[in-house]
C-alpha cells in the first residue's frame, strides 16, 4: 500500500464531519481545508497527488449513518475519478466501497 492508498473505516464514521476529518488527515489536506463538500472536491480534483485510492471499509454502515450525505460524498469521488479518466492521466484517483 503506497502513501496514497488510504483506508476510510466506516466503523469510526458517525457524521459527515468525521469523513472530512479522516480524509483531511489521511490525505494531508492541511490546516486550511474547509471540511465541506466543495472543499473536498477542490482537494481531490486538484491537490491530491496521484495515484490515490480510497478504500472505504464498512461503507454500508456509513451509508446508513450518513444517508444522503454519503451519496453526495460518493458523487464527488465519482466525479473526481471521471475527471482523471477524461484528462487521460496515467496516475488517477480511484475508490472502492467494501
Amino acid at each position: 500500500m503506497s502513501k496514497n492508498d488510504v483506508v476510510l473505516d466506516g466503523l469510526k464514521i458517525f457524521s459527515e464531519s468525521d469523513v472530512h476529518r479522516y480524509l483531511a488527515d489521511l490525505l494531508d489536506f492541511g490546516p486550511y481545508y474547509g471540511s465541506n463538500l466543495d472543499a473536498l472536491w477542490d482537494r481531490l480534483s486538484t491537490d491530491v497527488e496521484r495515484p490515490v485510492k480510497i478504500t472505504w471499509v464498512h461503507s454500508e454502515l456509513s451509508k446508513q449513518r450518513l444517508g444522503d450525505r454519503f451519496d453526495k460524498i460518493i458523487q464527488i469521488f465519482e466525479r473526481t475519478k471521471k475527471q482523471d479518466i477524461d484528462f487521460s492521466w496515467d496516475d488517477k484517483f480511484d475508490y472502492v466501497l467494501e
